[in-house]
């Protein structure tokens, strides 16, 4: 297998992983099941599955977090250099950024945003627009991690910070630069606090790293379809085509239609409809390992965290006896 088959694995495992974990306790108690007992059919019933929403959005985020966390350089050098335009006294000359993965929607699950507050380190700053001292990362994290609720308890500096996807850094650094993530540059949101957000190329977006006068910040564009974002639509493609399968979905026309090696990928994950998810991941993270032979660098990270997966489980629900008024 070669490194980009290697890393189509990998990043398909991202966008499951992702699928996965935006399930609601309304999902699973639909699904009549908890999280992990998830089957491949059951959340292709369920996905959402909307152009520039749902799975997209949400595998691209989890895809740039892992690409950037494996050191992959189709990212990590763009990542790097908007780090550095961000914030140049702090991570000039740095290469190799780091990434914690947060969004409100998951930060809410206690278990998860403990370990994003304790992989930043007790000493941890987040970077605020303007000058200024930086704020404590853990205890404004924590307030973010409400969501819009937040917003007027959260200092001017930091007032949108709660839209943040990423917190990136560098291996050297403890101060973290509030990131958001769209996979449609056109909804990229402003907001004090958002210090840089990642994008994909589009017909009005060439790739690159600029200041956006009108967002306030800096603004990554990945090349489309060169480098990872090639990559992503392939895997995204080749995962959507499966979930157009098993969950029974009307495929609409203007759907990206997977490359030779996406075809193969999407034949496999369609042979396995009542496997569950989290075996399906974990088949993906053994076929995208990084312990072979001639691998220069990692592709994409493979090692999920223990608490990936908060093992929400779905609420006994005692439905009423239906009851309808008389038409007169």
């Amino acid at each position: 297998m070669d490194e980009y088959g290697r890393a189509l694995y990998a990043v398909a495992r991202s966008i499951i992983r992702a699928q996965l974990d935006q399930l609601t306790g309304d999902d699973l108690t639909d699904l009549n099941c908890d999280r992990f007992d998830v089957t491949m059919r059951q959340l292709s019933k369920v996905a959402r599955l909307e152009r520039d929403k749902g799975m997209r959005g949400d595998g691209f985020e989890w895809a740039v977090h892992e690409a950037i966390l494996g050191k992959e350089p189709t990212t990590t050098e763009l990542v790097a250099t908007a780090l550095a335009k961000a914030s140049p006294r702090l991570f000039k000359g740095a290469s190799e950024p780091t990434s914690l993965l947060f969004g409100y929607e998951r930060a809410k699950y206690l278990g998860f945003l403990d370990a994003v507050v304790e992989n930043a380190g007790n000493e941890a700053v987040l970077l605020p627009d303007g000058s200024g001292r930086p704020f404590a990362f853990g205890p404004w994290v924590t307030v973010a991690a409400q969501g819009k609720l937040a917003k007027p308890i959260l200092p001017d500096r930091v007032k949108q910070v709660w839209k943040t996807d990423l917190f990136l850094s560098n291996e050297a650094s403890l101060r973290f630069a509030a990131t958001t993530i769209k996979s449609n540059w056109e909804l990229l949101e402003p907001g004090r606090g958002l210090r840089i957000g990642i994008v994909p190329e589009a017909p009005n977006l060439a790739p690159g790293v600029r200041y956006d006068k009108r967002k306030n910040m800096w603004v990554v564009a990945f090349p489309d379809p060169n480098g990872f974002m090639g990559l992503f639509n392939d895997a995204y493609a080749s995962v959507a085509a499966a979930v157009y399968t098993m969950g029974k979905h009307e495929r609409p026309p203007y759907f990206l239609k997977p490359t030779a090696k996406g075809q193969r990928l999407q034949e496999q994950l369609e042979k396995y409809p009542t496997a569950k998810v989290i075996d399906i991941e974990g088949a993906l993270n053994e076929a995208a390992q990084q312990d072979l032979v001639g691998v220069e660098h990692k592709l994409v990270s493979v090692e999920a965290p223990p608490w990936l997966h908060i093992n929400e489980k779905r609420t006994s629900v005692i439905a009423p006896r239906p009851s309808f008024e008389r038409l007169d």
